[in-house]
Parts: C-alpha cells; structure tokens; sequence
C-alpha cells in the first residue's frame, strides 16, 4: 500500500489522514495483545494498575509484544510511513495508553521540530465528539506560518485570549471506531473531550532518516526516552526474530542509543532522593 496523491495532498495541507477500517481485519488480535501487555507488564514504570484517576501509560509499548511489533511489518503501515518519510524511515517508539479525561490542546515534540515526525494513532474504542474522540486543527502543523504561530502563541490561554473554553476552539473531530487508523504531522494541534477513564490508545511514532549532520539530534530524541527508566528506545520483543527489512528501521536509533542506559539510571536515582523541600 501506498497513499495516494490526494491523501498525501490532504495530510500535507491540513496535518492528519484518517483511514477508516484500514486495519479492520486484525483488529480483534490486535485489542487481545493490547491487553495482554498491560497483564504481562505492570502498568508503566511505576508498576500500579489504572485506577481511573490518571492516565496510565507504557513505554515503548508495541515492542513487548511479538504481535504488535508485527504491525510495523504489514505492508499497509510500512507503506503509509514509506509515502510521508521515504522507503528508509526511522521506527522511533510507541506509547500504549490509558487514556482519563481531558486531553487539552498540543502539539508534539516540542515547536518547531527541527526533524519531521509523524504519529499513527489506534484507538481501540467507538470514540465520537462527545466521548473522547481525537480533534485536530486542521493547517496548524505547519511551522513558520502565521496561522500556526499564532496558535501556538495562544491557544493555551483559549478562554483568555478568544472567550472560549478549550473544547469549543473550532476543530475537527475525528470519530473512529476500532481498526481505524489516524495519522498526523506531530506539530499537528491535537486535543479530546468528554473522555472516559479507560480510553484505549496507542500510537507509532516515525521520522524520517537522519543524515550524517542530524545525528545529534537523534540522540537527543533517544535522551528523552530516559524519563520512561528505559534502556534501549525498543523492547526485547521488537527486536526479537525481527525480518531485515524491519531492522532497516531500527538501525539507526540503535546505534545512537549507548547514552540512554546511564540517563535512564540517573533519572531513577533522581526519583529515589529525598525532597529538599
């Protein structure tokens, strides 16, 4: 599979892509597997089950399970991150979810971003306006732009700087069902309202290559994985019997990744100090 002109035309020009049913037919292994991660492997680093209260998540969430890991082989998402970034794309983590609530307006990464990336989201729940559904400012992905600065200077102060309360800035809601995909420029706003607290999501995230030159940047991506007490951006089960073609993918983060291990180890020890308050 590859996007068509218009689709890459669309996301290009407004940010986001929804793919309706595109995964349809693996969706029902694909919630079986969701939950067995959270079974087989605590609740995120802190190990306490979702209560409810706050979102819970688990990083890197695809690569603990075998079967998932597998999602970066089917041919259809391989395709859809070959059209955005080109055949040899960086995989460059995955976040599983559940999700409490509000989330209020963002973007990812930081603005600007000095490299593109792109997210692929699975929500594994009917979501519409009203329950949680994804809702995206369509244009403001694009950095540089008035339009786009000027959210970005203020759309955290909606209520202040227009009247308004976050959930009414004009938006698109995306509704999905499970086996939709939606995939969005990480610049991209993004919000949801009127959320449960059990929503399911989880997300791939990929960017394209880096040249010689972006390398530092790469491993100040990989730096910030350190916060999730992890060692390596991928999980035991990602990188297990993984084809060529998937490690194609992986290569390049792997090999800039020989800092994270003692971040990682700082951050927990940091966590473990006494307050100084």
């Amino acid at each position: 599979m590859k996007l068509t002109p218009q689709q890459l035309s669309f996301i290009e020009t407004f940010g986001y892509l929804h793919l309706p049913k595109l995964l349809e037919d693996r969706i029902e292994q694909i919630i079986e597997n969701f939950e067995l991660v959270w079974t087989d492997h605590g609740h995120g680093h802190n190990k306490k089950p979702h209560d409810g209260t706050a979102r819970s998540c688990i990083v890197p969430f695809i690569g603990q399970n075998e079967y998932l890991s597998s999602l970066i082989d089917d041919p259809r998402i391989d395709g859809i991150f070959a059209s955005l970034l080109g055949d040899d794309y960086n995989y460059l983590g995955s976040d599983g979810n559940y999700y409490v609530g509000v989330t209020r307006w963002h973007s990812d990464g930081g603005w600007p971003r000095p490299i593109v990336y792109y997210k692929l989201a699975f929500y594994l729940d009917p979501l519409n306006e009203d329950t949680g559904a994804i809702r995206v400012m369509p244009g403001s992905h694009k950095y540089g732009d008035k339009y786009a600065e000027l959210l970005q200077a203020q759309l955290r102060e909606a209520d202040e700087n227009w009247g308004i309360s976050g959930n009414q800035v004009p938006a698109i809601a995306v509704e999905t069902d499970p086996g939709d995909v939606v995939v969005f420029h990480q610049g991209t706003k993004h919000s949801s309202w009127g959320g449960g607290n059990r929503r399911r999501m989880f997300t791939i995230n990929c960017s394209p290559r880096h040249t010689e030159d972006q390398l530092p940047i790469l491993r100040k991506e990989v730096s910030a994985f350190a916060r999730f007490w992890i060692d390596s951006v991928y999980g035991e089960a990602m990188l297990r019997n993984a084809p060529t073609k998937r490690m194609r993918h992986l290569e390049q983060a792997l090999a800039n990744q020989d800092h994270l291990a003692e971040l990682s180890r700082q951050s927990r020890q940091r966590m473990k100090e006494p307050s100084r308050g």
